[in-house]
C-alpha cells in the first residue's frame, strides 16, 4: 500500500506540473541555429544560443513549480543509487568510447589529434579534473536529462520518443559539434544510455556521475596519448 501511495503521489506531482512546454524552447532554438546563415553559425557566442534558451527556460520552470529538485530527481536519498549506477556506466561508456576514438575513428579515415587544440585541452589538468568536468557534467545533465527529457516525459511523450529527442539535441548542440567535430556522434549513444537510465530511475545523479566519470577517463587518457 505504501508503494502504491508513493506512485500515486508521484503521478499527481507530474500531472500538476506547470510550464513543461518550456522544454520546447531549446528545441526551437537549435532548429533556428541550424537554419541560420553559415557565417552566423560560426560565431562563438551564437553557438551558445540553444543553451542560453535552455537555462532560461529551466530557471522560469523552476520558479513556476514547487519542489523543482524533486521533480528533476535530485533528492538526497537518490545519491547512493546515482553513485553506484553512474560510476559503473561511466567506466563502461568511457572505455568503449576510448576504443572507438583510438582505433575505430582512424580506420574510418578520420583523425582525433585535433582534440589537442580544443578549449578543454588548454585548461590546466588539476583544474579540469575533476572540478571543471564535474561542473560541466552537472550543467549539461540538468539541461538535457533533468529539464529537457524530464519535461518531455511530463508532456506525455513515452521514453522511446523522448529519449532519442533529448539524445539527438544533446549530440547536435552547436558548441559540442563545433568543438568535437565528427566525434560529436559519440554523444548520441551516450545520451541514449543516460536518458534510458534517467527514465528508469528518475535519478539525475546517475547521468551526472556517469557523465563525469566517463569524461574524466577520456580526458586523462587522451591528454596522455596526445602528450
Amino acid at each position: 500500500m505504501a508503494e502504491s501511495g508513493a506512485v500515486s503521489t508521484s503521478h499527481a506531482t507530474q500531472t500538476e506540473e506547470r510550464g513543461a512546454a518550456l522544454a520546447l524552447l531549446p528545441l526551437v532554438a537549435t532548429l533556428l541555429y541550424y537554419g541560420s546563415p553559415l557565417e552566423l553559425q560560426q560565431q562563438s557566442l551564437y553557438q551558445f544560443l540553444p543553451q542560453a534558451f535552455a537555462y532560461a527556460a529551466l530557471l522560469i520552470w523552476s520558479r513556476m513549480n514547487d519542489a523543482p529538485a524533486t521533480r528533476l530527481g535530485l533528492t538526497q536519498a537518490l545519491i547512493p543509487q546515482g553513485l553506484r549506477w553512474g560510476t559503473c556506466t561511466g567506466l563502461v561508456l568511457g572505455t568503449v568510447n576510448l576504443l572507438v576514438i583510438l582505433y575505430l575513428v582512424p580506420r574510418l579515415g578520420a583523425d582525433y589529434r585535433f582534440l589537442i587544440d580544443t578549449p578543454h585541452a588548454k585548461i590546466p589538468l588539476l583544474l579540469m579534473v575533476p572540478w571543471f568536468i564535474l561542473f560541466i557534467a552537472t550543467m549539461v545533465e540538468l539541461n538535457f536529462r533533468g529539464f529537457l527529457l524530464g519535461r518531455l516525459r511530463a508532456l506525455g511523450l513515452p521514453p522511446p520518443l523522448a529519449v532519442p529527442i533529448s539524445a539527438v539535441l544533446f549530440a547536435f548542440d552547436p558548441f559540442l559539434v563545433a568543438t568535437f567535430r565528427h566525434l560529436h556522434w559519440i554523444a548520441v549513444w551516450d545520451g541514449l544510455v543516460w536518458g534510458l537510465l534517467y527514465c528508469r530511475q528518475h535519478n539525475l545523479y546517475t547521468p551526472i556521475v556517469a557523465h563525469t566519470v566517463e569524461v574524466i577517463l577520456l580526458y586523462v587518457a587522451m591528454r596522455t596519448v596526445l602528450g
